[in-house]
């Protein structure tokens, strides 16, 4: 799959400031048009506006493009010692993080130089609601053909939200090879601090590539992985070099954490300090403080740190501790990075907090800063997960006992703008026709097997969540619940969302451990079916998947998982 003569190239750790690669052929860092944003002492200003700002239907018109330009590659890599084969972004994993002011327009250039791999591919930017860019979305099969290699395509959207997210490959297991980056979008906060430290990044990782170990996935369930990484950067066995950042005492300090995993669900650290969380994905809340904090695949958390630990030690850990409940790792208790108060880090001495190992979500401490009411519903659709195993003895997962399967060279949004009105019973389609009416969609499951629900061009309000089968006797919380883009599914349990159709387009909801999406774990709204063709770009979109199909019919490439 892999040339064996490609050179290694060290992993960049690009931590809370730009480096000059993403931004070629120039860097267009440009100021802001109207305002310097805010200061240590004034986080909840922002410009003209504030934290008390309704960001749902306000937002800045800053009059800035923020442009970049990415390319993906084959590389080989050692980001814990160990040599490996994997793909990159601008010859960095985790790729460059992309900046952006609230309001701003953000025009990302992506060049597939997946020659070797001879992969397609295709950037999602998670969590990025895309009003009314929905064909930006980024995913395969769903709202664009793959991009082919050798070839380039523009993504194009409005930050309309502001904090942490990240943008990742949404073609097969590729995000996890490498292809994914964070992206900061400034804004106010719900609580001040004196610096922002930037993005940690978490992810697990393995010896062997997620695309060798997809076929024993698929017979034998998940794979016990080797490692994790924290910005790119772990230990295993004596090899490796461990992530690094300094804290100056009295000062306290923004974070904004990542969980990029394939299938990890960390509990998040740092000995001796406690943890101020401020905002979950991209949805600012009422400040909360904890000392563990519980992290699924594709969720975000900013928090703030204040530096008051000098007096007990001048190094301490911090620990991404993978939950065996749900995840397998052989270096668990060893994912860790250092927080050093001295000039020069060693290795520290200090002890860990008390944690109960769970796969739980903190969906109980989150309170939205801008309180809302979801609307009501007279329905809700209910959709059982559940595991399929095919004549050829690979897991499936199902929603209703359906399993996703769609078509690289014939995306949903190509299917719409060719008038088709009767899709395939494995598109897993929902139509939802009405404008600005509220759908509810309950998931649960019998298996005792938590999911992070992703859904794609739309925060979700959390109606339920808890353990048992869903039905209508489960109190539904509607008075300023829990909103988010990523939430967990409890095993043996049920989660019972609410959102408003108020976004045409064809918006995927999966599963975000990487082996489920790529087993069917999945389905997709067509929402506002008649506005869709009016938003996209069908020239731009007929000649990705003309030159994709081209390309995939000569070069014999066939696809083996969902599509997704």
């Amino acid at each position: 799959m892999f040339s064996p003569k490609l050179s290694t190239i060290p992993l960049l750790f690009l931590y809370g400031s730009a480096a000059a690669s993403p931004f070629s052929p120039s860097v267009n860092l440009y100021p802001r048009a109207a305002c310097s944003g805010n200061t240590a002492t004034t986080r909840s200003e922002w410009c003209d506006y504030s934290i008390d700002t309704d960001y749902t239907t306000v937002v800045p018109d800053t009059g800035v493009t923020k442009e970049y330009w990415l390319e993906l590659t084959d590389v080989t890599v050692s980001p814990d010692g160990v040599s490996r084969t994997a793909m990159a972004v601008n010859g960095s994993i985790p790729g460059p993080t992309l900046f952006a002011d609230w309001g701003d327009t953000v025009v990302v250039h992506v060049t597939n130089s997946l020659t070797t791999s001879n992969n397609g591919t295709s950037i999602h930017w998670h969590g990025i609601r895309q009003n009314f860019t929905n064909e930006n979305d980024g995913v395969v099969s769903i709202t664009q053909c793959p991009l082919t290699p050798g070839d380039s395509m523009t993504y194009t959207w409005r930050a309309m939200q502001y904090g942490t997210t990240w943008y990742h490959s949404h073609f097969a297991l590729q995000a996890w090879e490498g292809v994914a980056g964070a992206i900061v979008i400034n804004g106010p906060a719900t609580a001040d601090y004196d610096e922002d430290l930037g993005t940690v990044f978490l992810s697990d990782w393995d010896h062997l590539t997620v695309d060798e170990l997809w076929d024993d996935a698929q017979v034998n369930g998940p794979p016990t992985l080797d490692n994790g990484l924290i910005n790119g950067t772990n230990i295993y066995n004596e090899t490796g070099s461990r992530f690094e950042t300094s804290f100056t005492s009295g000062t306290s300090y923004r974070l904004r954490l990542i969980n990029g995993a394939v299938d990890t669900h960390f509990k998040f650290s740092i000995d001796n300090h406690t943890l101020q969380v401020i905002a979950t994905d991209l949805v600012p809340i009422q400040p909360y403080t904890t000392t563990v904090l519980n992290i699924g695949m594709g969720q975000r958390y900013d928090l703030v740190i204040t530096a008051d630990q000098a007096s007990v030690a001048d190094n301490f850990w911090m620990r991404a501790i993978p939950q065996s409940a749900c995840s397998a790792n052989d270096n668990a208790d060893n994912i860790r990075g250092i927080v050093t108060y001295a000039d020069t880090s060693s290795t520290p001495t200090t002890t860990g907090y008390d944690y109960t190992d769970s796969c739980d979500d903190e969906t109980a401490n989150i309170v939205p800063y801008i309180s809302k009411t979801a609307g009501t519903s007279t329905s809700v659709t209910a959709e059982e997960a559940g595991i399929a195993v095919t004549t050829a003895g690979l897991f499936k997962w199902t929603l209703n006992s359906t399993s996703m399967l769609v078509d690289w060279e014939n995306p949903t949004i190509l299917q719409v703008l060719d008038e088709v009105t009767e899709f395939d019973t494995d598109d897993s389609v929902i139509e939802l026709s009405t404008a600005n009416t509220w759908v509810y969609i309950a998931i649960y499951t019998d298996l005792a097997v938590p999911h992070p629900i992703h859904l794609h061009g739309h925060d979700f309000y959390i109606l339920a969540q808890g353990t048992g089968e869903y039905s209508s006797d489960v109190t539904l919380n509607t008075d300023n619940p829990p909103r988010r883009d990523t939430a967990m599914l409890p095993a043996s349990g049920h989660l019972v969302i609410g959102f408003e159709t108020d976004n045409p387009g064809v918006w995927l909801m999966h599963c975000h451990i990487g082996w489920h999406t790529s087993e069917g774990f999945a389905l997709q709204f067509v929402e506002r079916y008649d506005e869709i063709a009016s938003i996209t770009d069908s020239d731009s979109l007929s000649s990705t998947c003309s030159t994709w199909s081209s390309f995939q019919t000569s070069e014999g490439i066939g696809q083996d998982d969902s599509g997704i």
